[in-house]
């Protein structure tokens, strides 16, 4: 059985530091989110071949606590960056970290994907660490209203576990015309396609 202390030790944030995309960057998360104690090994694969421009305006698609789009507003600081998550705790740790890590051009809000998106705005990246659990309809939905909101030649870069990577390449294929595996890992792929 556990003690009080424990209990109430669980109930603290967790803090760490990482230094992504050659920026220094503190984290506070919370249990219930997705690796709460470190940034995991698809999200590390991803930002090492992702290409992103200043002036890009960028979308994180199931934003956790951030990483992922803090990293993306520091390489396109003169671009906006919106982070979204079906998970409201996921929503306040990341604008905890937006703030925490003084990046004002990054903003989290709450959306199933891109349900809750104005349909007139569009971004020149999305990007995802695609939960494996994710189903058929909701990453057809994820990739049909992702090419909706990209500007023409907008870029998508995916992080999948590798049992996924036939399934992503068939998809992006079928959504938009195109696909390319980035880089293969150990347990993930990374795969990008062009509007």
């Amino acid at each position: 059985m556990l003690d009080v202390e424990q209990i109430a030790s669980y109930r603290k944030d967790i803090q760490f530091s990482e230094t992504l995309c050659g920026h220094s960057l503190k984290f506070t998360s919370t249990w219930g989110i997705f690796s709460p104690r470190e940034i995991d090994e698809g999200t590390h694969l991803l930002l090492k071949h992702i290409k992103v421009k200043p002036t890009d305006d960028c979308f994180d698609l199931g934003c956790g606590y951030g990483p992922i789009g803090l990293s993306l507003a520091k390489m396109a600081n003169q671009g906006e960056t919106l982070m979204v998550d079906k998970d409201f705790m996921a929503v306040e740790y990341s604008n905890k970290n937006a703030a925490l890590n003084h990046i004002s051009n990054a903003k989290a809000q709450l959306s199933n994907a891109f349900q809750h998106i104005d349909s007139e705005k569009k971004f020149d990246i999305v990007v995802s660490n695609v939960p494996a659990k994710v189903g058929k309809e909701m990453m057809s939905l994820m990739l049909y209203d992702a090419y909706q909101h990209l500007k023409p030649e907008g870029k998508i870069y995916l992080v999948t576990i590798n049992g996924l990577r036939q399934y992503m390449k068939r998809n992006l294929k079928e959504v938009f015309g195109n696909y390319k595996k980035v880089k293969q890992g150990r347990t993930y792929t990374v795969a990008f396609a062009q509007k």
